[in-house]
Parts: structure tokens; sequence; C-alpha cells
């Protein structure tokens, strides 16, 4: 599988990293850093991207101002994409179709290919702009996945509730995992 893995400048941008973590190793990922998301990951974490996955051979990292990087094209044939965080910003970008970036360029590729997209927006309260633009891209069959914890699986940590979350990301993805407790 070829994932899209965007991370844009929404709190809670580490969340992302502990997701690509976990991430099996015969998944080729191809990950785009706005530059707004460096921004929330070196001021909440003290985190600078640059050599966070150097050990990881199935990842390549793409740069947000690269607009005719490899997965600017359909041809290049991308499975699934998932924007985690993702911001007000670039969700309203995607409700409009504008593409002035590899993250948003690649989402419109997406969707005009008919590929599976989550968007998990970080935000809250959300505004009705926010409820619109959601609304719109799901009839466009666009995946509106927040980060939203279920307690029926009981997490007892920070650890168990990222856990939960990125067990149903996987599973939104068709990832197997066993990161959650699930419902019996």
């Amino acid at each position: 599988m070829k994932l899209v893995v965007a991370i844009t400048g929404a709190s809670g941008a580490s969340l992302t990293l502990k997701f690509v973590d976990k991430l099996p190793e015969n998944i080729d990922v191809y990950l785009v850093v706005s530059n707004s998301a460096k921004t929330a990951l070196k001021l909440e974490e003290n985190i600078s991207i640059r050599n966070y996955f150097d050990k990881k051979e199935n990842i390549t990292i793409l740069k947000d101002n690269n607009i005719s990087a490899c997965i600017a094209s359909g041809s290049f044939g991308v499975d699934k994409m998932i924007v985690l965080p993702c911001s007000m910003n670039t969700l309203a970008k995607c409700a409009v179709g504008i593409s002035d970036t590899l993250i948003t360029r690649a989402f419109t590729v997406m969707l005009k290919q008919k590929k599976d997209i989550i968007l998990a927006p970080r935000e809250m309260p959300y505004n009705p702009i926010i409820l619109e633009n959601m609304l719109k891209l799901s009839k466009l069959g666009i995946t509106i996945a927040p980060p939203n914890l279920g307690y029926y699986s009981k997490q007892q940590t920070l650890e168990d509730m990222e856990n939960f979350l990125i067990g149903k990301w996987f599973d939104l993805l068709g990832i197997e995992n066993n990161l959650y407790k699930r419902w019996e």
C-alpha cells in the first residue's frame, strides 16, 4: 500500500508521529509536513521532523512546497491518504478545491481518483463554517474522523488513548491492528 500521511498545523501534530511509528513496514509512507505543522511540533514537543524518521526505510519525506513531487500525480498510484491533524485552513482549502501546496494538491488528486481519504480535524468547538466544510467533504466521500475517544476500551493512560485513536484510524485505512480493546 502507498499511503500519504499529511501533517498540518493544528495542535496535536505529535500524534501523527506516533501514528507513523506504528505503521507496518510493508506500507510505503509518503509524509508531508506543512510549515505550520513544523512550528506546532517545535512549540508543543520541541521536535524537529528533519531527523525523526531517519531509521525508517519505508518513509519518504516530501516538502509541502514541492507541488511536482510524486504524489502530485494520479499516475503515481497512491492508495490512501490521511491528513492528521487537519487544520481548519487545510479543511477549508480541500472543501473548495484550492491546491496551492503539495498536501492540498495530493488531496485533489486523491479525490479525482476516487481514493480513500481521511481528514482528522483537530478543533473544538466547531463553528458553522467548519461544519459546512466537513459536510461538503463527507458528501464527496471523504471520511471525517476527528480524534474522539471511545471510553468502552477503558483507556488508563495517555498512551492508551493515543493507541485507541491510532487503531481507529488504522481500521478506517484497512490496516490490521490490536492497538485497543474492541467492543465485545
